[in-house]
């Protein structure tokens, strides 16, 4: 009590004006969500999530803590309001990231990968890559790849000095993960730079995990 007094005199004396704050019988923090908010507020000794106000709550005892750390929540909090982000996001459109951004995305969808013509990878099994983790290869074309187009995409193979021929893929199944036999060491230089190795068990429990978060994404999309 004693120190929640010194609080509420310290708040009186320097008080903190925002929008994102109302005074109660303690302080009460209501912003967009924002990750480093998130982390600013629970270091803040006594600060607690309120789930019914739907407001984190700071007793004034943890003021002087509260006002140290205000500038950079109060920073975070305005860069999460939806209209900066939509700012944000049309800024970026024009962007040479984005642009690079989106160009990677289309040639993800192609689902094609360079191999060396001398050393192909196995056809069905998981197997993993430098761009798109753990794959199935389900053919090969044949077609030489261009070195125009592996340039921007897939550097690796312009450094082996092999020609590289297209090979088809897919995602693996969380079947067929569990059912490879993972590699005892990590992936040399050899390997990596031509593209493709057989996966440790790290990058196997790794895909095994983005494989369940998408089911659990397709079974929730279809019970709504």
């Amino acid at each position: 009590a004693h120190d929640d007094s010194k609080g509420r005199d310290a708040f009186a004396f320097d008080p903190l004006s925002s929008h994102y704050l109302e005074v109660a019988d303690d302080l009460r923090i209501r912003t967009p969500y924002s990750k480093t908010v998130l982390e600013e507020l629970r270091a803040v000794p006594w600060a607690s999530w309120d789930d019914e106000l739907r407001v984190w709550r700071v007793p004034f005892r943890a003021y002087e803590e509260l006002r140290r750390r205000w500038p950079s929540i109060e920073r975070a909090a305005q860069r999460a309001e939806p209209e900066e982000r939509k700012r944000r996001r049309e800024a970026g459109k024009h962007s040479d990231e984005h642009k690079a951004a989106r160009l990677r995305h289309a040639e993800r969808r192609r689902r094609r990968y360079p191999v060396p013509a001398e050393d192909l990878p196995p056809l069905g099994r998981a197997v993993a890559t430098v761009q798109y983790d753990v794959v199935v290869f389900t053919g090969i074309s044949g077609e030489l790849a261009d070195p125009s187009e592996l340039a921007p995409f897939y550097p690796q193979s312009m450094e082996t000095g092999f020609g590289a021929v297209w090979a088809r893929w897919r995602p693996p199944t969380l079947a067929e993960l569990i059912k490879t036999w993972p590699a005892r060491r990590p992936a040399g230089s050899a390997e990596r730079s031509r593209g493709w190795w057989r996966p440790t068990l790290g990058e196997l429990r790794i895909a095994r995990r983005k494989v369940k978060s998408l089911e659990r994404r397709k079974r929730s999309r279809s019970a709504d």
